[in-house]
């Protein structure tokens, strides 16, 4: 977005809470690589010069991949300052921080999805001999307590780390599985990604599909960038000894843990939707007359499910002795102090455009697009939000900006 501002000669400073790609530094696993190739970073202007163009980035290689384009664009950085409250003034915004105030007239908001982790509410009923942590402050298996571990969530986060539990030697891994989406890595000899990127699938936009609403709840595809470009699913992990349990439905208050019965259900389902999306991409694939160059369609075989998944488990028998919730996050806006939040906490938007006059937001799942949460889909999304924000500038009598030594933004 500053990139575009910058095109556009729009006067902006963009507020870092720590240094550039502070969640990438700070809140990811010591193991986890990109879910998407080298080839799809692209952001306006800057993109991918290596030698591995399939391969998957470190973390350590995406934060030198940010750092390295903050740099190049120039982009008009504060960091270390830390917006303690947004709210509206006389046609404009009042955007305050530990490093001082500003005044401005429009504000983008693009401080992540991901900001606090869905813990449930029975979480409080885990027994006192439980360690307990989410997938944000997960490091490696190094840092839990010797015995077993229950990962809760079945998507990309909760299947990648207990992979890496089930690979390390601990003893039970158990998976507590949900609604999740089934994907094979490498399909028809490309990257998943690349056919939904070629077929159009991550360019569908927001005011295309039926419900909105729902689309953004989608879970994450069960994909992980391992450099050998293997499928990580369900049957790959009872390949190496992780046992699947149903969703996670509460815990008693004697510390019992209570499991839906859907397992086999949620499995079928998530193949199905699976066969649905590469049925999309070999029908693509035929009528642009790629059938003769690509390898022949294939399935992956369905989920195995256990005949009788245990629907309990005593919390208090020693076994288990920590849990990982892996269920996904939402957003932190209690900074937020415009009325644009729904009954869920959310924000009000129109393809990031927010109901609030001269407020965007970015970096949040289908915003404008199906990709608009990958690094792929920023630049897409900033090139039209910055277009509706220098209209919105321009339609208005200017307002002078300042800060406390006359800065405008």
């Amino acid at each position: 977005m500053s990139r575009c501002h910058a095109e556009r000669s729009i006067d902006h400073v963009v507020l870092e809470r720590g240094e550039v790609a502070h969640t990438w530094r700070a809140e990811r696993w010591d193991s986890l690589r990109l879910l998407t190739p080298n080839w799809q970073s692209r952001l306006p202007g800057f993109g991918y010069n290596g030698n591995d163009p399939d391969g998957y980035r470190t973390m350590p290689e995406v934060i030198d991949f940010i750092a390295r384009y903050a740099k190049a664009i120039s982009a008009p950085l504060r960091t270390h300052t830390t917006v303690t409250s947004v709210r509206g003034a006389e046609g404009a915004y009042i955007v305050r921080t530990d490093q001082g105030d500003w005044r401005c007239r429009a504000v983008v908001l693009a401080s992540g999805a991901c900001n606090i982790a869905r813990v449930p509410a029975f979480g409080v009923s885990v027994p006192s001999s439980i360690q307990t942590l989410t997938a944000k402050e997960y490091r490696n298996p190094g840092q839990l307590a010797e015995g077993g571990v229950l990962v809760v969530g079945a998507s990309s986060s909760g299947t990648q780390i207990a992979y890496e539990l089930g690979r390390s030697g601990r003893s039970p891994v158990v998976l507590s599985v949900g609604e999740h989406i089934r994907a094979p890595r490498v399909y028809r000899g490309k990257d998943l990604e690349w056919w939904m990127d070629a077929a159009g699938v991550l360019d569908e936009r927001y005011d295309e599909v039926e419900d909105i609403t729902r689309a953004r709840r989608v879970p994450s595809l069960q994909l992980a960038g391992t450099p050998d470009r293997s499928t990580l699913d369900l049957n790959a992990l009872t390949g190496i000894g992780v046992r699947l349990v149903g969703r996670l439905a509460g815990i008693t208050e004697g510390g019992k843990a209570q499991f839906a019965g859907s397992l086999r259900n949620m499995c079928a389902l998530s193949d199905l939707k699976m066969a649905r999306l590469l049925d999309l991409i070999d029908v693509w694939a035929r009528e642009s007359g790629l059938d003769d160059t690509a390898e022949p369609p294939h399935r992956l075989p369905p989920t195995r499910v256990e005949d009788a998944p245990p629907l309990g488990m005593d919390l208090t028998k020693g076994k288990i002795k920590t849990i990982i919730w892996a269920g996904g996050y939402r957003p932190d806006y209690s900074w937020l102090e415009v009325p644009v939040l729904d009954r869920k906490g959310m924000i009000r938007h129109d393809g990031g455009v927010v109901a609030s006059p001269g407020m965007y937001l970015m970096g949040t799942q289908f915003l404008r697009r199906r990709k608009s949460a990958l690094i792929d889909g920023a630049g897409d999304d900033a090139r039209e939000l910055s277009a509706h924000l220098a209209s919105y500038l321009d339609g208005r009598v200017a307002r002078p900006g300042t800060k406390a030594k006359d800065q405008d933004s």
